[in-house]
């Protein structure tokens, strides 16, 4: 058996490294980051299955999820500089605003009219979890410069805020539909809600100010090398995480919170957040795909009903494109830039890790078509933005 696992973990390596020497090779076709790694974890998902211990296996994919989640929050909310969000940020502060509440309302009363037995909860759980996005799918638009730049602007500020703002949606989603439960202990239920999307920001706030004025001291004494900067970002998002976690917040809000005053409180050049998770970032995400293409997606399929399939469909389309039309209204862009926006709204990493999150945090009814939903949204969104990316950007680039 351990001589198998070896195997296992050697070919996932050899896929790692492989795509790492292809990576100039594979930009230039429609095979994307997400596609390779989660056909390979669903390659490998009857050996992992077979040879590994299920309490490890979920042990292993919290951790990771986990991980991931609290660095993507926090790198992705300190690149925000709300100077420019109130100068030139108008059209994704539109679409975060108006087209985010929007889409969660919208996708909670489709849910709920698909599947009402489940109740409210569960709808409102299911549309917070699918309404993040994540630009890492749509990697050729917003690198592309057929892609006219406001356009890439908005679609990496939208997929870098909505993740986190999305967060006090899916956790009381969560928490209503646990309390739901015939056995599940209510007491207090509600107050510990409220603590943790109150004392989660708070934490955040602290920890963020804290840190970038204690790294701008150390920088203008000369006291901290360059290099440290990246040891230093791990240090600030995980103690934001756990300090909020250790008095009742949510660890994953102050994470987010944390990062964006960090980013806007800090003097000096930030780079080292990008070129960390360049390297460390992209890692992560592909064990995250693979983990989806092991774990996830062949749960999902088993409990795939015409249901979950209907709901993944309009989850990216109706859902997603309309509130983001009716929330661009009056800013002057075309039709065709207004639907290319909605289009470009690919469910991903944040979908896969809410759902793992949840799942193992709390036991709320309709599980396994909230995973067969989760699962069929996020593969359909591999696939069809992952191939439509490359020609719709060109197609958008001529049209402008």
């Amino acid at each position: 058996m351990h001589w198998s696992t070896d195997i296992i973990l050697l070919a996932i390596l050899a896929s790692v490294f492989l795509y790492s020497l292809l990576t100039n090779a594979i930009a230039k076709t429609v095979i994307t980051l997400p596609i390779i790694f989660m056909i390979v974890g669903y390659l490998c998902a009857r050996p992992i299955e077979a040879l590994a211990e299920p309490e490890s296996l979920d042990e292993g994919k919290r951790l990771l999820a986990e991980i991931t989640l609290v660095l993507v929050l926090f790198s992705d909310a300190s690149h925000v500089r709300f100077k420019s969000l109130r100068q030139s940020f108008k059209i994704p502060l539109r679409m975060l605003v108006v087209g985010l509440p929007l889409t969660i309302g919208l996708g909670m009363s489709v849910a709920y009219l698909l599947n009402p037995e489940s109740g409210l909860a569960m709808a409102l759980l299911t549309a917070a979890v699918l309404t993040p996005t994540d630009a890492a799918l749509g990697q050729t638009v917003v690198s592309s410069s057929d892609v006219p730049e406001p356009l890439r602007q908005t679609i990496n500020v939208e997929s870098g805020l909505n993740d986190g703002l999305v967060l006090p949606f899916v956790l009381f989603g969560a928490i209503l539909a646990s309390a739901g439960m015939g056995d599940a202990a209510t007491d207090g239920l509600a107050m510990s809600a409220v603590l943790q999307v109150v004392l989660g920001p708070i934490v955040g706030i602290a920890f963020g100010w804290g840190f970038a004025k204690a790294m701008d001291a150390a920088q203008n004494r000369d006291l901290m090398a360059e290099a440290a900067g990246g040891v230093a970002f791990l240090a600030v998002a995980f103690a934001a995480f756990i300090g909020a976690e250790i008095i009742g917040g949510n660890g994953f809000i102050a994470a987010f919170v944390a990062g964006m005053v960090f980013g806007n409180t800090y003097k000096h050049d930030i780079h080292f957040i990008g070129e960390f998770m360049e390297g460390v970032g992209q890692l992560l995400t592909m064990f995250a795909f693979l983990i989806f293409g092991a774990l996830l997606l062949p749960d999902g399929l088993e409990h795939m009903t015409w249901r979950a399939v209907v709901l993944a469909v309009l989850f990216l389309t109706v859902v997603r494109m309309l509130p983001i039309w009716l929330s661009l209204l009056g800013t002057g862009l075309a039709l065709r830039e207004k639907l290319f926006l909605g289009w470009f709204g690919p469910r991903g990493l944040a979908s896969i890790l809410f759902t793992l999150i949840m799942m193992d945090e709390f036991d709320f009814p309709g599980e396994e078509e909230l995973l067969a939903c989760v699962s069929m949204t996020v593969f359909l969104s591999i696939i069809l933005h992952g191939i439509s990316a490359a020609p719709l950007s060109k197609w958008i680039g001529r049209a402008a």
